[in-house]
């Protein structure tokens, strides 16, 4: 089992994860051209706070302060949202699936290095539930009336992975309790190897759904 302080780092960083997901989903939804498309947003963002709330009480299990906990991930998760402010409504419901969701198979692929308990617990709250419908419903139906706006979407879902791979390399650098989870629990460099390789095929089949090019 990996010492405790790493399991709370852990938690920690996809606590905020969550609450900052809940925040700018919120926002987000703004940017919606309907009423559909605005409620479908704002029942991402409710769910993100209430995934925020059990990964607390599961803090709270565990002996930490989940504001303490959170702390150390502010500011890595806050410049990546800060550079990948979505301008119009497609950007963001790209940012929700394709961004967000490469984050989630992260966070899924190291919990299994974790407790059993507070492993299903992290897989339990990253289930993508109707997220992935949805985005795909309104990239194909924009793209099918603009075929342009494709290529711009591409560019946009390629930019989200580069800055989340850029402030996840930051945060394992500053934290030795996730570094050290990480590798031991990947065992080698070759475990690290096809960790990368399954995220960046989840991806890929993203962007495969949405009718774009990887």
């Amino acid at each position: 089992m990996p010492p405790e302080d790493a399991v709370v780092d852990l938690l920690g960083a996809l606590a905020y994860g969550e609450l900052s997901a809940f925040d700018h989903l919120a926002d987000d939804a703004g940017l919606s051209p309907d009423l559909a498309g605005r409620a479908e947003m704002s029942s991402m963002a409710a769910l993100e706070f209430e995934h925020y709330r059990r990964i607390a009480a599961r803090l709270g299990e565990l002996g930490a302060d989940p504001a303490l906990a959170m702390a150390p991930f502010v500011a890595a998760l806050e410049s990546y949202h800060a550079i990948t402010k979505p301008s119009t409504w497609l950007e963001s419901v790209v940012k929700a699936y394709v961004g967000d969701g490469m984050a989630a198979d992260f966070f899924r692929e190291v919990a299994t290095f974790v407790d059993t308990e507070t492993g299903d617990l992290i897989r339990d709250v990253l289930v993508e539930g109707g997220r992935a419908e949805f985005a795909v419903r309104e990239v194909k139906a924009a793209v099918a009336q603009q075929p342009a706006v494709a290529g711009r979407l591409a560019l946009w879902a390629r930019r989200l992975v580069g800055e989340a791979i850029s402030q996840t390399q930051h945060v394992l650098a500053d934290r030795d309790s996730l570094m050290l989870l990480f590798v031991q629990g990947t065992g080698d460099i070759t475990g690290v190897a096809a960790l990368i390789t399954r995220i960046t095929d989840r991806h890929a089949e993203r962007m495969v759904a949405l009718g774009l090019d990887s």
